[in-house]
């Protein structure tokens, strides 16, 4: 008997082993490399290099075993312990063997005719073709060196009636110097940066600081940060942009070294069906903080409490070079907790949303704390100062907290009396 226990208990390891051996290219990697790589590395993408065929992987089969036994690639962060999410990019301890495998009998090719169909990609977009693209009329150029403030760019929609947006994808034209960018729904009525001209990079003045970084209030449509994939809701889902709405683009520029420039565009796919759940991007955030000079891991905790029922369709934690860790935790009416997404190790140049495979039920009252950790100790290689005391600020070596959320809540029909006030 304890034979045969002991057979048992080496069978998961040797079946790995024997399911790696003798692993080809056009057998057992390709489709690891399409499913798992050439969304971003592919021609017109974020990855520095090609990915899409035998002649292009081969050169970098020793970058990319190390890559994935590190697990460096595919970028993901989420601890697994805690919720399973629809965009989860890593890949299992088997995967990870093939390619290792793989890499160590040489990199074979093997049979072409074992090749799986190319997957088809949309060029110049993630999403299907969009209905309408929002540019920046002239591109914005970004110095060699230099603090860049934040830039706020007009861009009118001339929408003549309400648009329902199912999927929204932002594209810089030079990814290598847009830290991130925010784009806001400005509604009709709302005063905030009027005083800017459309499509004219704007600077406000530091007096509103915290509200402009805020968005005068108004709605996000979508986030970028490298690496992040492109918002795509439900059919039934849905974000709102009114009649004679502009987007705002605040843009966070980092320059590279050389002097170069970006002209950004954003996408847009139009519900096809007036939706029954509107989207909206929450945040549970702290801007009121003091991280002492030196400390490894200072916590920031950040809190918001729903006064009405939603469902959770996604996760997205925000700080900057001294980030360390987030932590978003449920804290229900009934005084029962439950943790909904950790991030161990963060990592300030792939800032990525995490989207739960089942959306996530949150009573009226439930309380989203999110608790941050920052290490500003000579120990963190990315810390521009350690001798620094950082607050809130935009700039890279200052820093945030702030874990966004995006809901959905069911939409109301009007009733009977604002029907009638609105014909």
């Amino acid at each position: 008997m304890r034979s045969a226990g002991l057979a048992a208990g080496l069978l998961p390891g040797v079946f790995l082993v024997t399911a790696a051996q003798g692993a080809t290219y056009y057998k057992d990697v390709q489709p690891l490399i399409q499913t798992h790589c050439q969304s971003c590395h592919r021609p017109g993408e974020i990855g520095p290099m090609p990915l899409e065929n035998y002649k292009q992987v081969r050169p970098w089969a020793n970058s990319i075993k190390e890559s994935v036994l590190l697990k460096k690639m595919p970028p993901w962060f989420a601890d697994p312990h805690f919720g399973k999410f629809t965009n989860d990019r890593s890949l299992s301890p088997q995967e990870i063997e093939t390619i290792r495998s793989w890499v160590d009998a040489g990199a074979p090719e093997g049979n072409p005719k074992d090749a799986k169909p190319a997957p088809k990609f949309l060029e110049g977009w993630n999403i299907p073709q969009p209905d309408v693209v929002l540019q920046m009329p002239e591109p914005f150029k970004v110095p060699a060196s230099g603090k860049v403030d934040y830039q706020y760019i007009v861009l009118p929609t001339k929408f003549t009636e309400d648009k329902w947006v199912q999927m929204a994808e932002t594209r810089p034209s030079n990814r290598s110097v847009v830290h991130h960018m925010v784009i806001f729904i400005r509604t009709p009525e709302s005063k905030w940066l009027r005083e800017a001209q459309p499509g004219v990079p704007f600077v406000p003045p530091e007096t509103n600081n915290l509200q402009n970084i805020g968005g005068g209030g108004n709605e996000i449509l979508t986030i970028y940060t490298p690496g992040i994939v492109p918002d795509a809701w439900k059919p039934n889902q849905g974000k709102l942009i009114k009649a004679g709405s502009d987007l705002i683009l605040q843009t966070h520029y980092t320059p590279n070294g050389k002097d170069t420039e970006d002209q950004t565009k954003i996408g847009l796919v139009f519900s096809k069906e007036p939706p029954t759940e509107r989207i909206r991007s929450i945040s549970a955030a702290n801007t009121q903080f003091t991280i002492p000079p030196g400390d490894p891991d200072y916590p920031v905790v950040g809190n918001l409490q729903f006064r009405n029922p939603a469902r959770i369709v996604s996760f997205f934690p925000h700080m900057h070079l001294r980030g360390k860790d987030m932590e978003y935790k449920a804290i229900y009416p009934t005084g029962e907790t439950s943790t909904l997404l950790k991030v161990p190790h963060y990592d300030f140049n792939w800032q990525l949303a995490y989207k739960p495979a089942e959306e996530i039920e949150v009573p009226a009252g439930t309380k989203i704390q999110c608790t941050a950790h920052f290490d500003n100790s000579p120990n963190n290689p990315a810390n521009p100062d350690p001798k620094a005391t950082v607050k809130f600020g935009e700039q890279s070596w200052e820093e945030m907290a702030i874990g966004f959320m995006d809901i959905a809540q069911p939409i109301r029909p009007p009733t009977a009396s604002t029907a009638a006030k609105s014909q």
